[in-house]
């Protein structure tokens, strides 16, 4: 995978091996996050659903009703909003679409919070500076 200059990376980019799956990496996020702040960002956090086989004619209805190709693993609406896409720890196992990329940069634009992280352990980091630092009260 070749990582963007322009979104902020978190993790070791220089890291090689055996690591787990990103939906593994995920679901560890998300049930780490909701034990952590169970009435606030474990309420609010989501992943958008936009992967899988679809026919022609359910991509299309799906899309009409709101689905973004390309969404981030992790969205927490707030402001600004926390956006990142997750991936495996050994970042070369994984890839990144044009149109993930696509939402990443419009995402920046819009003034979100934006990164790309290389495993559960680099998306806490990322969402502990965001909720430390960016997040306005």
């Amino acid at each position: 995978m070749n990582l963007p200059p322009d979104i902020p990376i978190w993790g070791n980019v220089e890291f090689r091996g055996k690591c787990p799956a990103e939906a593994l990496e995920q679901v560890t996020f998300f049930a780490r996050l909701r034990r952590s702040f169970p009435n606030s960002y474990g309420l609010l956090a989501l992943h958008p659903r936009n992967e899988g086989m679809r026919t022609h004619l359910q991509a299309a209805k799906e899309k009409s009703e709101g689905m973004v190709t390309g969404a981030t693993d992790i969205v927490i609406p707030a402001r600004p909003a926390f956006v990142c896409e997750l991936k495996r720890r050994d970042h070369t196992l994984s890839r990144l679409a044009k149109e993930q990329l696509a939402f990443l940069r419009a995402a920046k634009a819009a003034g979100a919070y934006t990164c790309i992280a290389l495993g559960v352990d680099a998306a806490w980091e990322a969402f502990m500076d965001w909720e430390g630092n960016h997040v306005e009260a």
